[in-house]
C-alpha cells in the first residue's frame, strides 16, 4: 500500500498495489462477484474488477475465481489491485531511458540516479513516468489492451539506481501486482553501508512507519505499535573495514525499507543524507582520511543503493524472466577507492 504524499519527493523502494479482504455476511444473497465487489469498492470500475479476476487476482476461500462467480454466505474474498493512478496530467517528455527488455506486455529498465519515478507534489515533470509516456506514444504499434499510461507496480527512490518492471497493458499490470503481493518476484539490491557488520548474513525485522519526529523520513518501531511489518535479509559481499558491501533481499516493500532498517541497526547507507550516512561514522581522525571520504561523497553524491537483480513470471507467456544489471559507475568508483584503501597496510592515503 502506498504511504501518503510528502515522503522525500515521491521516493520509496515500495510496491504499488492495494489488497482488500471481505467476508460475505451469513445473510448474503447469491450475487456475481464483480457486482459484490463494486458495491464495496466505489472508486473501482467493474472493468478493473473483471480484469483482476481474469488475471487471477481475486480469490474466494483461497482459490481463484472468474468474474461470473456467485458469492455465497460466509465466502472469504480477497482481491489485489494495482494502485490507482493519480489525478495529474501526464505530459510526455523525451527523456532518455535505459531499456533492458521490452515486449507488448512490459518494459524492464535500468533507472538512473536523480530521477523521480512518477509525478506528484513538487515533481510534475521530468519523471520516469513522463519519459515512459513519451516512449509509449512513439512506438510503431501498441498492444491491443494498451491503457494509455505506464503501469507501475513498484518504484525506487529518486537517488536509487537499478532495475524496474513497468506494465504496458491492464492484464500485465494486474499479474505483476499480484506477484509483488504474493512475494513470488526475485529482487536483490546491493548497498554500501557504514561499519563492519558482525555477521556474514542476517535479518532485520521491525515495523516501518513515518517518523514521529520528522514526517519526511521513516523510522523503525520494534514493538509494532506503529507502522507496517517489514523484513530485510542481507549478506556480506565484501568487507573494507570501515564500510561493507552487502546484498539485500526484501520480504516486504516499505518506503525506504533498506535505508531505514540499516540505520536502525547502526549501519546507515554510505552518503545517505536522510538517514545519517552523509557523515564520517567510522574510521580515523586524520585529515587525509577526511579528504578521502569527502572525495568518495563527491563521486557518489547519493545513498549507495542499487536494485541489481529482478525476476518475475511473464504475465502473457507465464515464463520466468530474470535480469541482472551492473553496478553504476559512481558505486564502482567508490568501491575501487575503498579496495585500494583497505589493501594499504598502513591505511595511509
Amino acid at each position: 500500500m502506498l504511504e501518503d504524499e510528502n515522503i522525500s519527493e515521491q521516493d520509496g523502494e515500495e510496491e504499488l498495489y492495494e489488497h482488500y479482504n471481505f467476508t460475505a455476511d451469513q445473510g448474503q444473497e447469491v450475487l456475481r462477484i464483480d457486482k459484490f465487489l463494486i458495491d464495496r469498492m466505489p472508486n473501482t470500475s467493474r472493468n478493473k474488477i473483471q480484469v483482476a479476476a481474469k488475471s487471477g487476482n481475486i480469490l474466494v476461500n483461497k482459490k481463484t475465481v472468474k468474474p461470473n462467480y456467485k458469492v455465497k454466505p460466509g465466502d472469504d474474498i480477497s482481491i489485489v489491485l494495482p494502485y490507482p493512478v493519480r489525478n495529474l496530467e501526464l505530459i510526455p517528455q523525451n527523456i532518455p531511458l535505459e531499456i533492458i527488455y521490452e515486449d507488448d506486455s512490459l518494459v524492464v529498465l535500468n533507472k538512473q540516479a536523480g530521477i523521480v519515478v512518477h509525478p506528484g507534489y513538487g515533481n510534475y515533470s521530468g519523471t520516469l513516468v513522463n519519459a515512459l509516456i513519451y516512449h509509449f506514444d512513439h512506438l510503431p504499434s501498441l498492444p491491443s489492451d494498451y491503457f494509455g499510461r505506464p503501469g507501475l507496480v513498484h518504484r525506487l527512490d529518486k537517488n536509487t539506481t537499478g532495475l524496474m518492471v513497468v506494465a504496458k497493458t491492464e492484464n500485465a499490470l494486474n499479474h505483476l501486482a499480484n506477484q509483488f503481493y504474493e512475494r513470488t518476484t526475485f529482487r536483490r539490491y546491493n548497498a554500501i553501508v557504514w561499519g563492519d557488520l558482525r555477521e556474514d548474513e542476517g535479518t532485520i525485522t521491525g515495523h516501518i512507519g513515518r517518523s514521529l519526529k520528522n514526517r519526511k523520513v521513516m523510522d523503525v518501531f520494534p514493538e509494532g505499535d506503529h507502522g507496517k511489518h517489514a523484513v530485510t535479509h542481507y549478506k556480506v559481499l565484501k568487507r573494507f573495514g570501515y564500510v561493507t558491501l552487502i546484498e539485500c533481499r526484501l520480504e516486504t516493500g516499505r518506503t525506504h525499507q533498506i535505508r531505514v532498517h540499516f540505520k536502525h541497526i547502526g549501519h546507515p547507507l554510505f552518503n545517505d543524507n536522510e538517514y545519517g550516512g552523509d557523515k564520517i561514522l567510522k574510521g580515523t581522525i586524520f585529515s587525509k582520511y577526511k579528504a578521502f571520504i569527502e572525495n568518495c561523497f563527491s563521486i557518489l553524491p547519493r545513498q549507495a543503493l542499487h536494485a541489481k537483480s529482478l525476476g518475475f513470471t511473464h504475465p502473457a507467456t507465464k515464463e520466468w524472466h530474470q535480469f541482472d544489471s551492473e553496478l553504476p559507475d559512481d558505486m564502482v568508483q567508490v568501491l575501487e577507492k575503498w579496495e585500494r584503501y583497505a589493501s594499504s597496510s598502513t591505511n595511509e592515503l
